[in-house]
């Protein structure tokens, strides 16, 4: 078992000596209150940052935990310590681990890859750095390919007067749409991963939805570019900071350890040795142990093969990490009572949510999925709220993938496009947004960003909708 599982599962059976790690929970006992945590924690972070930025910035694990103490404590006293402890071992040995061990190795490998020199921002360049990585984003994570390549893009453009739609689009198709075709791609569709989604069934079924999302707005870009560019000609040329000089990569080597975190994230879906470590409450499989071990293994080999004063010309730094670690620690607890209900489907607390998704002869609306998905992960975290969705649509991976693939795919391209909406959305957005106006872009605010996303990406969705989704 690796290390950080076997130490959560320590904890776990720490926190509840006498338990005897009781059936799961029962949602359609639960109320609407139950909610409450969930939506709290997902508040404080949308507003968190926007609202106290300073007291966020060294507090927000003391957010986490006050409302992971405040879901935790009313379960163990309505529900039992047993039901308690068998719902919060599920959920963080199962889910909550490998999915950071996942985050961390991807970060850990991306944050290893330099791309040095310059080049000139033409719309040209600016149009195939984004389409570089959009493509990129599938494989290394939209949070790994907006670290690698924002620094450049901002370089490429820094003698530019008219740069802000470049750093927009970037944020659109690199940090969001682009990581739709693997489980790699986007904290969602991982999470959909572990809950039995095969490894390339958004490839398949997202494609045509990422090609269309996607060419239209590298087209839109090329000709907003264009325009700015020619616009340029006309004015007295500003001094640049970085001269164009050649282009080059270090750290490749860690393109390679990147290979094998996808080979060891397939080997865990199509190995299946039947063997299984009883720990209490979360029956963990071997195959997904091995990979987790073998994951933390690749993220310390680039750490002792990558040198720091790479990672320091990279502006590598832990932060980002450690804030997903401990958010999302919390958002999983306050999460465990929110899935119970939506598992009791039309018998629980979100009755009326089911019926909104259900047509009158009882078929799943895919286009209110989209939406629904697609609006909440534009404020909230794509993460939870894609998990919340499925269970929703039933919770069943292998009936999703089958009978309910437009379903699932309404779900998938709702949780990771629309994530592009705000720039609480998803969590590259923020990162990004916070080193373009450091390095002097004049970034929109949280509503003018909006404003553009509104403008451009919105009237797409609805065109998506139509052709992909009724």
């Amino acid at each position: 078992m690796s290390t950080v599982r076997l130490v959560a599962a320590a904890t776990l059976i720490a926190l509840f000596p006498h338990s005897a790690f009781a059936a799961e929970l029962n949602g359609a006992a639960l109320g609407a209150i139950w909610a409450l945590p969930f939506a709290g924690i997902l508040l404080s972070i949308a507003l968190g940052p926007l609202l106290f930025p300073h007291v966020w910035e060294h507090h927000y694990g003391k957010f986490a935990a006050f409302w992971a103490v405040l879901t935790l404590a009313p379960l163990m006293a309505t529900q039992g310590a047993g039901v308690a402890a068998s719902a919060v071992a599920h959920t963080m040995l199962m889910e909550y681990v490998p999915f950071i061990i996942l985050l961390f190795a991807l970060f850990t490998c991306a944050g290893g890859i330099l791309v040095r020199g310059n080049l000139h921002g033409s719309p040209a360049v600016n149009t195939g750095i984004l389409a570089i990585g959009t493509v990129v984003a599938s494989f290394i994570g939209t949070t790994g390919a907006s670290m690698v390549l924002i620094r450049p893009l901002l370089r490429a453009n820094d003698n530019r007067r008219y740069n802000v739609h470049t750093v927009v689009f970037f944020i659109f198709l690199v940090s969001n749409i682009g990581g739709s075709l693997t489980p790699l791609g986007d904290p969602p569709l991982f999470l959909g991963f572990l809950r039995g989604v095969d490894f390339f069934w958004t490839t398949k079924n997202i494609f045509p939805d990422t090609l269309f999302a996607a060419v239209i707005l590298l087209a839109l870009f090329y000709a907003m570019d264009s325009y700015f560019y020619r616009k340029e000609e006309g004015m007295p040329p500003q001094s640049d900071p970085t001269p164009d000089s050649r282009i080059g990569l270090e750290g490749t080597v860690n393109f390679a350890l990147i290979g094998g975190i996808i080979a060891a994230i397939l080997m865990s879906a199509y190995w299946k040795p039947g063997i299984v470590i009883p720990v209490p409450g979360a029956p963990l499989e071997i195959q997904n142990v091995a990979r987790d071990v073998i994951l933390i293994g690749i993220a310390i080999a680039s750490l002792k093969i990558t040198s720091r004063s790479l990672r320091e010309r990279n502006g590598f730094s832990w932060g980002p990490i450690q804030e997903v670690a401990k958010l999302f620690a919390g958002i999983f607890i306050a999460m465990i009572p929110v899935l119970a209900m939506l598992k009791a489907g039309a018998n629980g607390a979100f009755a009326p949510l089911v019926a909104l998704v259900t047509g009158p002869d009882g078929r799943p609306n895919d286009a209110a999925y989209f939406w629904l998905t697609g609006g909440l992960s534009s404020f909230l975290d794509n993460a939870p709220t894609y998990l919340v969705f499925f269970e929703l649509a039933g919770g069943n991976a292998q009936t999703l993938m089958t009978t309910g693939a437009t379903t699932l795919a309404a779900i998938s391209a709702g949780a990771v496009f629309m994530g592009a909406n705000s720039y609480i959305g998803n969590a590259p957005n923020f990162m990004v947004y916070a080193i373009a106006r450091h390095a002097g872009v004049n970034m929109p605010s949280f509503f003018g960003y909006m404003l553009w996303s509104g403008a451009i990406l919105v009237p797409i969705f609805i065109a998506m909708t139509f052709l992909f989704f009724m």
